[in-house]
């Protein structure tokens, strides 16, 4: 298992692709908000992922799924980008640390609704990595991460995500794309917001930022 990664508020670890181009950059230029507000997950019916091992080295821990309402054509797949509405949950006591936030495009059409995650090992927190291959699109989701798979022990220090917390997500499939089409996607948005913006040179960059994250 990889080694788990530890950020402060979305299931995106340092230097992640896409969240940084579409969440970072468009959200500093154009504006976004965020909404807070708490629904259980309801227990029935769970698909069990991945057992790993837990943290007090005693027996084990699931990363489960229940699918809310099934989505149609293939899963996702290593590689692809998938754009989600979501929700991040507490799972001890449904606090919300984290919620999908709609972002104005400058270019309507590029992209469908939602936040985009690359489905790659290391970009995401490894629970989020392997739940989203088991989505399709137009699909519902309720995603549990148990801490082992989640930000672990030692979150950053000010996150509202506490030590040892398991994690429940919220998510409805928008699209799923190849990492080629994101980029072409990416590239019109940039000449946009160049046209729109002279004064910033180059548009968006055109990889991770330093910091993000750490």
């Amino acid at each position: 298992m990889t080694e788990v990664t530890r950020v402060p508020l979305k299931p995106v670890a340092p230097g992640s692709l896409t969240k940084l181009w579409v969440g970072v950059a468009l959200a500093i230029l154009i504006g976004a908000g965020l909404a807070l507000a708490a629904v259980p997950i309801n227990w029935n019916q769970v698909e069990v992922i991945e057992e790993v091992p837990a943290v007090d080295g005693e027996g084990t821990v699931s990363l489960t799924i229940e699918t809310v309402r099934e989505g149609s054509g293939a899963t996702a797949e290593e590689g692809q980008v998938v754009f989600v509405k979501y929700r991040g949950i507490l799972a001890d006591d449904g606090t919300v640390f984290d919620e999908y936030t709609p972002i104005t495009l400058p270019v309507e059409g590029v992209f469908s609704e939602g936040t985009p995650f690359p489905v790659i090992e290391n970009q995401t927190i490894d629970g989020f990595f392997m739940g989203l291959q088991q989505m399709r699109k137009g699909g519902e989701y309720k995603l549990f991460i148990p801490s082992e798979l989640g930000y672990g022990e030692t979150p950053r220090p000010g996150s509202p995500i506490p030590p040892g917390a398991d994690l429940i997500f919220e998510i409805e499939v928008m699209d799923i794309i190849s990492q080629q089409q994101f980029e072409v996607g990416m590239g019109i948005l940039q000449q946009a917001i160049q046209a729109s913006n002279p004064g910033i040179p180059g548009g968006p960059p055109a990889g991770p930022p330093q910091g993000i994250g750490e």
